[in-house]
């Protein structure tokens, strides 16, 4: 199944049950973390492919240090229905995302229309919160020096959705489960 995404696009966002953390909140919370320069300063960085530690997350999120090798990234992907924030603990990460919400289910490829790219560059000590079904990638392009960040998400992570992009051509690929990353 083949649709066309505009950048106004918008799909209804379900109700956040009450006691859940909000992306603000997570935000604040990688934000803190991010600052805890003993702990950001533990983590093992691995030349060759990112790291990552498992952290204990705001009421039930789920949280994680990762570290980023010079050069790495994570490829476009989405959180499915997690919230979540993430925060530059060292060196830059560079964001481009998607500024329309997209259909969560029943189509394969999608083409996007002029508007949706957006770009952003966040050094230590920056940055962001997301909502549902947000489609990003992340990127350390520095040739030299390794990147770290912290990253929440409520609930956890039920799923990972991993596209491909060609130009305004973005195309689902596969579906990560938990099972495949922990």
């Amino acid at each position: 199944m083949s649709a066309s995404v505009p950048a106004s696009a918008s799909v209804p966002t379900p109700a956040r049950p009450a006691g859940t953390p909000t992306s603000a909140e997570l935000l604040d919370f990688v934000r803190r973390t991010a600052a805890d320069t003993d702990l950001v300063a533990s983590l093992p960085l691995d030349p060759e492919g990112r790291t990552w530690v498992r952290l204990e997350g705001p009421r039930g999120s789920e949280a994680w240090l990762i570290g980023w090798p010079p050069g790495t990234g994570t490829g476009w992907h989405d959180h499915a229905e997690s919230v979540g924030a993430f925060t530059t603990a060292a060196g830059t990460l560079k964001e481009h995302s998607l500024a329309a919400r997209l259909p969560t289910d029943g189509w394969k490829t999608l083409e996007l229309t002029e508007g949706v790219d957006r770009k952003r560059n966040l050094a230590t000590g920056q940055g962001r919160a997301f909502g549902r079904n947000h489609v990003h990638e992340v990127l350390n392009e520095s040739p030299t020096e390794h990147a770290v960040s912290v990253h929440a998400y409520y609930p956890p992570l039920p799923q990972i959705r991993r596209y491909s992009r060609t130009g305004a051509v973005l195309r689902l690929e596969h579906v990560e489960r938990p099972e495949d990353w922990q």
